[in-house]
C-alpha cells in the first residue's frame, strides 16, 4: 500500500535506512510496554506499529483486527506523516518498543537479534506463500517475517493519449524516450518517473539483465548494460519530456489522474484510484528492456510483519501474528484487495481473489508473475543509497555512470564484508 504523506521522497528508502542504521549498531532490549502485563501470559496487552497507509479505511481495518482478536488485548500505533520511522527506531531502544511491527526484510535485523524467528508458524503453510516472499525472509533455513502484502511496481498510461499520438507500448528503454517525446504537448508531459527518480535504480538494474549481486554475494549490477541504461535514462531527463518535481511523488496516482502526464511509473495499489479517474482509458506496462540482453522487469514492494525479538511478550506476540497472519485468510484478502490493490502472498487468497481474475488488475498479477523482482536481503541502505547517488550524479547531473558506478562497488564491498566477510 502506498505512504501517502506530503513528503515529497521514496519512503521505503527511508524507512530501510533507519532500520538498517538501528539495526547496524545493534538494539537494546526491549522491556513492558504501556497497557502490556509485566511478566507476560494468557490476555497480555500487545502493542503493534503501522505506518499511515494512504487509502481511506486502513486503520480502521487493521483494529477492527486487532480488537476480534481473543487470546489478548492488542493496541494499534498509527504513525501518520513522516513520523513512523523515527517513532519505530527510537522505540526499539527503549521500554515502550511495539511487541510487532511492520517493515520489510534486512539482514541487518537478524543479525542484530531485532527479529524473532518465525518459522515454527510458517512452516505448516509455507507451500501456500509466494516462493519468492519466503525466499527474501530466509536466513540460514529460518524464515523471519510474515508477508502482509506484495506491490508491484509498473508503468501507467493512458490508451488514448498513446493513440492520439501515434505510439505503442514500448518494448525498450529507447523506445520509452521515443514515446516520451511524441506525447508531451505544450500541457502534458510524456512521462513521470518520480520526483527524485529512485524508483529506477532497480528496475534498470533487472531490465538490463543483471542483479544487484551474484549467487556468491558479490557485485552484478556493475555491466555495460547497466552503465548504458544510465546515460538512456540522462538523454531522458534532459530532453523536456519528463514531468519534473511534481506535487506529489510516484506512489500517488495524481500526476496521472490530473493529466499532467502521459504515463507515470506508480503501484498497483493505485488502481483502482486510477481507474476510477479514468476508467478503460488506464492501461499498463512492465519497465522495458535495457540493451540486447536486457528483460522486462516489474519491481515487487510490499510490506512484512516482524516481532520484536527483545520484548517480554514473545511468544504471546507470536500467537497474534500466528491468528492474523496466518489463521485469517478473510482479513489478509480484506487487507489486500479491499484498500487498494495489492496481492495477497498466499497463493490460495490469490488465485480466489475475484477482484484479480479480470480487466486490469488480472493483467498486473501476470506482469507480476511473469517479470517480478524481489529485495535481496542481503541489500542494505548503504548499498541502496550508492546506487541512488550513482543516478543523482550521472542521470540528475551528467557524471560518467561507470565512473560513479566504481565509486559505488567500493561502498557496496564494504557492506559486502560486513555481512558476509
Amino acid at each position: 500500500m502506498s505512504a501517502m504523506s506530503n513528503s515529497n521522497f521514496d519512503r521505503r528508502s527511508v524507512l530501510r535506512a533507519a532500520m538498517g542504521l538501528a539495526a547496524a549498531g545493534g538494539l537494546a532490549a526491549c522491556g513492558s510496554n504501556t497497557g502490556r502485563s509485566n511478566g507476560g501470559g494468557a490476555g497480555a496487552g500487545l502493542t503493534q506499529y503501522f505506518h499511515a497507509y494512504g487509502e481511506a479505511g486502513t486503520e480502521q481495518a487493521i483494529k477492527r483486527y486487532a480488537k476480534a482478536y481473543k487470546g489478548g488485548n492488542v493496541t494499534t500505533q498509527w504513525i501518520t506523516g513522516s513520523n513512523f520511522e523515527s517513532k519505530l527506531f527510537a522505540s526499539l531502544l527503549t521500554d515502550k518498543a511495539p511487541d510487532c511491527f511492520e517493515f520489510h526484510p534486512q539482514l541487518q535485523m537478524i543479525e542484530s537479534g531485532q527479529v524473532a524467528d518465525l518459522t515454527d508458524l510458517i512452516d505448516p503453510v509455507k507451500d501456500d506463500f509466494n516462493q519468492a516472499d519466503i525466499q527474501s525472509h530466509t536466513v540460514d533455513g529460518k524464515i523471519y517475517g510474515i508477508r502482509m502484502i506484495d506491490d508491484p511496481q509498473f508503468f501507467f498510461y493512458r490508451k488514448s493519449l498513446f493513440e492520439k499520438a501515434g505510439v505503442e507500448v514500448p518494448q525498450t528503454l529507447e523506445e520509452l524516450a521515443e514515446a516520451a517525446a511524441k506525447l508531451t504537448t505544450s500541457k502534458v508531459k510524456g512521462a513521470y518517473l518520480g520526483n527524485t527518480l529512485h524508483s529506477m535504480v532497480n528496475p534498470l538494474i533487472w531490465s538490463a539483465g543483471a542483479q544487484h549481486l551474484d549467487d556468491k554475494n558479490q557485485i552484478a549490477y556493475h555491466t555495460d548494460a547497466v552503465v548504458d541504461g544510465f546515460k538512456q535514462l540522462r538523454k531522458l531527463f534532459t530532453s523536456g519530456d519528463l514531468l519534473l518535481d511534481a506535487p506529489t511523488d510516484f506512489w500517488d496516482p495524481s500526476a496521472l489522474n490530473q493529466g499532467l502526464t502521459a504515463m507515470q511509473w506508480c503501484g498497483m495499489w493505485a488502481m483502482p484510484q486510477m481507474q476510477k479517474a479514468l476508467g478503460d482509458d488506464l492501461g499498463i506496462f512492465p519497465f522495458p528492456k535495457v540493451g540486447d540482453a536486457g528483460k522486462l522487469s516489474v519491481y515487487n514492494g510490499g510490506w512484512s510483519m516482524f516481532v520484536n525479538a527483545k520484548g517480554k511478550n514473545l511468544d504471546e506476540t507470536k500467537e497474534y501474528v500466528k491468528w492474523l497472519w496466518i489463521d485469517q485468510k478473510e482479513y489478509q484478502e480484506d487487507w489486500a484487495l479491499s484498500y487498494g490493490f495489492h496481492i495477497p502472498p498466499r497463493t490460495s487468497i490469490a488465485q480466489s481473489a475475484e477482484k484479480l481474475k479480470s480487466g486490469l488488475p488480472a493483467e498486473g498479477v501476470k506482469l507480476f508473475t511473469d517479470y517480478g523482482h524481489f529485495d535481496n536481503i542481503g541489500w542494505t541502505q548503504a548499498s541502496i543509497t550508492a546506487l541512488e547517488d550513482v543516478l543523482a550524479n550521472s542521470v540528475r547531473k551528467g557524471g560518467d555512470p561507470d565512473k560513479e558506478l566504481t565509486k559505488a562497488d567500493a561502498k557496496v564491498n564494504k557492506e559486502l564484508k560486513k555481512l558476509f566477510g
